[in-house]
């Protein structure tokens, strides 16, 4: 069977009149020519991006729900207005302080509406601000990154602590730089300590749930602790990032965690990296009610870092993303020395 002799790599140039370019094999040539046999430009994979399926909002859900909406403030109007009728139809004095009563729900209702608003949009903004920076990382557009660093300037601009960061930022802006290199410079300036300052709460939380959890007589109290734990580590990385979530910002954020964590399979890879470190000698030396907290708090760390990933409004690029093996050391040593 005779094999096909292979020639030695070389280097030439294709403007070179002993290099020949031809799809064909059956050309004359001499013995030093080389022939250069171009690939067909069908070989190449050319990636096709799948258009995601639009999302459509239903009509009547949303007049439903609006209906009902008025309905109910109507039915409380009018309950408010016959139960101050009839308090002025009983007393003076009575009627007057049931319409001062009215007066200060009603403003209460009307501020707490303003800040569940507020704390609403500031959360859409910050993941508006989340998937523009994805998108000029790929893109490199320059006005778009001067954009994105000049909001998480105004973003931050209520911490003092950013002032320098904020100014060296400010020096760069007119710079020639590129768009994903503008992105990258504000991460490092503006999100750096707040990143040291995330890792830190992530670890106490779980730590403290750790500990609790470790000897807390009833599976209950468990359960209310890590919920009560887990609100507020969210709460706290929200407020954080720049995030003033509300109730209803609290359960928007606490909706897109928990998908984040469905996304990335995060519970999975907890499981995976728990029975690594109990495998390795780590429950021969606590308690088996030691390692029910040391997984409690590993759980309670895994939510944070899906929390930081959500409430960031930049995507880790330039500065390394937490990971959750980072946080299995400190938590094990402050066990085993509580046990």
């Amino acid at each position: 069977m005779s094999k096909t002799p292979r020639r030695r790599p070389a280097a030439f140039r294709l403007d070179d009149p002993h290099v020949l370019v031809s799809e064909s094999d059956d050309v004359s040539r001499a013995r030093e020519t080389i022939l250069v046999r171009p690939e067909p430009e069908s070989a190449l994979p050319v990636p096709v991006d799948t258009p995601a399926p639009p999302t459509r909002r239903s009509v009547w859900g949303t007049v439903f729900w609006s209906a009902v909406s008025g309905l109910v403030l109507l039915a409380l109007g009018l309950s408010a207005t016959r139960l101050i009728e009839d308090l002025f139809a009983r007393n003076l004095e009575l009627g007057y302080l049931g319409l001062v009563l009215t007066g200060a729900a009603t403003l209460a209702l009307l501020v707490i509406i303003g800040r569940e608003t507020f704390g609403l949009a500031r959360l859409a903004t910050i993941e508006s601000l989340h998937r523009r920076a994805a998108s000029v990382l790929v893109s490199d557009d320059r006005s778009e990154g001067r954009a994105i660093a000049a909001e998480l300037m105004r973003l931050g601009k209520e911490n003092p602590r950013l002032a320098r960061a904020r100014a060296t930022v400010r020096e760069h802006l007119d710079d020639i730089i590129d768009g994903a290199d503008l992105v990258r410079l504000a991460e490092r300036e503006l999100l750096v300590s707040q990143d040291q300052e995330a890792r830190r709460l992530i670890s106490k939380a779980a730590q403290r749930v750790s500990i609790v959890t470790a000897i807390s007589p009833r599976a209950v109290l468990d359960i209310l602790f890590v919920l009560a734990s887990s609100v507020r580590l969210v709460r706290q990385l929200a407020f954080l990032y720049g995030g003033r979530p509300g109730a209803l910002g609290m359960v928007r954020l606490f909706r897109h965690v928990i998908a984040h964590l469905a996304l990335t399979g995060g519970m999975a890879a907890s499981d995976s990296l728990v029975q690594q470190v109990l495998g390795h000698g780590i429950a021969a030396k606590i308690s088996s009610r030691l390692g029910e907290g040391v997984v409690n708090g590993l759980l309670t760390a895994r939510l944070g870092l899906a929390a930081v990933d959500v409430t960031r409004p930049l995507p880790f690029a330039a500065l390394p993303r937490p990971l959750l093996a980072d946080l299995v050391g400190e938590l094990i040593k402050r066990d085993d020395r509580e046990a």
